[in-house]
């Protein structure tokens, strides 16, 4: 899970809120709701919250966007409705195989009325420092926290098949490079450089977005870079 930092919430948002009377998330108009769309996926560098896939959006002929997204509302409208439009409360996330049998469905389609512990916008803990990944694309509790582990398997369904190929994939696409400069490079200085020049360009945007599922190279290139300070 990458952490996100939210930025201001859109006018259109803001205004919705405090102009409409009865003003609730279902009324908003759409091309207000696709600002809001907009707004989500530019803090969170087009990856879904969670599992952090990839989010597209396809140009329209009429030069509108469509978005292959969820708004994520982080507590759920249903059971907290006072914060339905709260832009704190709202996220960006994938579509989480909306429609397929209940286990292969993923992130805020699979999470449905429940409540979470873990929280992408957490800063204490990191909610980043909260995960670990390994070869096989699997994400578990870097503590092996049993109540972590029990969202991200029964809540979020974050270990679905196709996820973990798509963090597997990443995860050995990064060991791959690294073992093979470290081959190329013999001082222990160099290497440790090398090391954190990767993670910064698999934590820095390009056009806006970030690489899907980053946070499994940084997580590894920072376990190399803890190895090599030792």
């Amino acid at each position: 899970m990458k952490l996100i930092t939210k930025s201001k919430e859109p006018n259109s948002l803001t205004k919705h809120r405090a102009n409409r009377p009865g003003a609730n998330f279902d009324n908003i108009l759409l091309v207000d709701k696709n600002e809001l769309r907009g707004s989500l996926l530019a803090e969170q560098g087009h990856i879904c919250c969670y599992c952090m896939k990839r989010i597209v959006v396809n140009a329209n002929n009429d030069g509108s966007s469509s978005y292959q997204m969820k708004v994520e509302h982080y507590k759920c409208q249903e059971n907290y409705p006072e914060l339905q439009l709260i832009y704190t409360n709202l996220f960006g996330a994938c579509m989480g195989n909306e429609g397929h049998p209940g286990k292969l469905q993923t992130c805020d389609t699979k999470k449905a009325y429940f409540d979470l512990t873990i929280n992408p916008l957490s800063l204490s803990p990191n909610c980043e420092s909260l995960f670990k990944y390994n070869a096989e694309g699997e994400i578990s509790s870097v503590n092996n926290d049993n109540e972590i582990n029990r969202q991200i398997n029964e809540i979020l369904n974050l270990n679905m098949q196709t996820l973990k190929d798509g963090r597997r994939e990443v995860y050995l696409e990064v060991q791959k490079r690294v073992e093979a400069e470290s081959r190329k490079l013999t001082q222990k200085q160099l290497k440790l450089k090398f090391f954190e020049q990767e993670r910064v360009q698999w934590l820095t945007k390009k056009d806006g977005k970030y690489r899907p599922y980053c946070m499994v190279a940084v997580y590894y290139l920072t376990k190399k870079i803890r190895q090599h300070h030792s």
